[in-house]
């Protein structure tokens, strides 16, 4: 059993918020954290998720409250202002709300991915610390995934647990539901541990923001909008399943990569889509005026790779996305009336994102 010593917060209980999408294992990871406390540190906990239909590309928040025995838990209202913040996927800071209620005392822990570009470390509030870990590619060289990796970040920067014990309620866990994989989430979480580094917070603090208060982003209205200043009418502008979703953050480490030499314009690809990732528009092809495969929308893309799977002639094939940044053929939804100032993370799910794909794919090894 860890050592306990619950660093000191106004309110008496240690607050974590996770800030997710559908598929990054971020609900699972609530709930170990929240029977760590119990189970092995000797505290009171309460754990539990925000979420609509759990889709892969949906949003999804966790909130997990610490406090000592003696003390009871007697409020479980999501959680405003997080002493520890934990993003799990750096394209989820476009949304400007996910730093909402951080302040002096907060921590957090952003994961990167090596594939949607440097993380330019600009925090737009003042927090106490912050930490980076590139769970996606620790997720990928160890054959577990992102929610494990970032498990054993957040044990690291609580400190007040023990690698040990977030092993055991790994092994509690996963390890009875999916044996095969225990090793490889094991190593995940010790990788997390120990890979988890600090960034310097004065450095990178954004100009004129230092007075500890959240900067809601002025394209995010979830901090402003209530029901005075709800737009007339009732609309909601969080929709969902429309051409600005931005699925990008769903990706587990892997594109498909558009050989346009090599394509012959037959179409299974963006029949087989789930997301209207290609974009065929009216060409040429070998002499013929034809709809021609002009290029993909990455921010569509999930990376199912079902395309890859269905093309007769391997124009798709599977890449790492951490070696290419700059993506050839990037071409956004041509059929857009304007092009967003930002893209709202949810999307539509298929059976390549079900648990019984997923759960085979992790049998084998594969790249969940």
């Amino acid at each position: 059993m860890g050592k306990i010593s619950l660093p000191e917060t106004a309110s008496g209980y240690y607050e974590i918020r996770l800030e997710s999408i559908g598929g990054l294992g971020a609900n699972l990871c609530g709930k170990m954290l929240g029977e760590l406390g119990i189970k092995y540190l000797d505290l009171n906990s309460t754990s539990f998720s925000s979420y609509g239909s759990e889709k892969t590309g949906t949003p999804v928040k966790g909130f997990i409250r610490y406090c000592k025995k003696e003390k009871e838990i007697r409020i479980h209202s999501p959680i405003i202002k997080p002493d520890l913040l934990v993003v799990f996927h750096q394209a989820l800071l476009k949304d400007g709300s996910a730093w909402t209620g951080c302040h002096e005392n907060t921590e957090v822990i952003i994961a990167l991915d090596g594939g949607q570009g440097n993380f330019e470390g600009k925090i737009p509030v003042k927090v106490k610390n912050c930490y980076v870990v590139n769970a996606q590619k620790i997720a990928m060289e160890t054959h577990s995934r992102i929610n494990v990796v970032m498990l054993g970040a957040i044990a690291k920067v609580m400190g007040f647990t023990d690698l040990e014990d977030v092993n055991k309620i790994c092994a509690d866990t996963l390890g009875k539901k999916y044996p095969d994989a225990l090793k490889g989430n094991l190593e995940g979480i010790r990788r997390g541990y120990e890979e988890v580094r600090s960034l310097s917070v004065e450095s990178n603090v954004a100009e004129g923001k230092t007075n500890g208060e959240e900067q809601p982003d002025k394209r995010s209205s979830s901090s402003e909008w209530g029901y005075a200043t709800a737009p007339i009418g009732g609309i909601n502008p969080r929709f969902g399943s429309t051409v600005t979703a931005d699925l990008s953050p769903s990706r587990q480490g892997y594109i498909p990569i558009f050989i346009k030499e090599r394509c012959i314009n037959c179409g299974m690809c963006d029949s087989t889509c789930p997301d209207m990732v290609f974009q065929f528009a009216m060409g040429e092809y070998k002499g013929r005026e034809m709809m021609v495969n002009k290029g993909l929308d990455y921010y569509h893309c999930k990376g199912c790779l079902r395309c890859v799977d269905v093309c007769p002639v391997n124009a798709l094939v599977q890449g790492l996305e951490a070696e290419h940044p700059d993506k050839e053929y990037f071409l956004p939804n041509q059929e857009m009336v304007r092009m967003p100032d930002y893209y709202i993370k949810t999307g539509s799910d298929g059976y390549v994102t079900s648990e019984s794909y997923l759960t085979e794919k992790r049998m084998e090894g594969g790249e969940v």
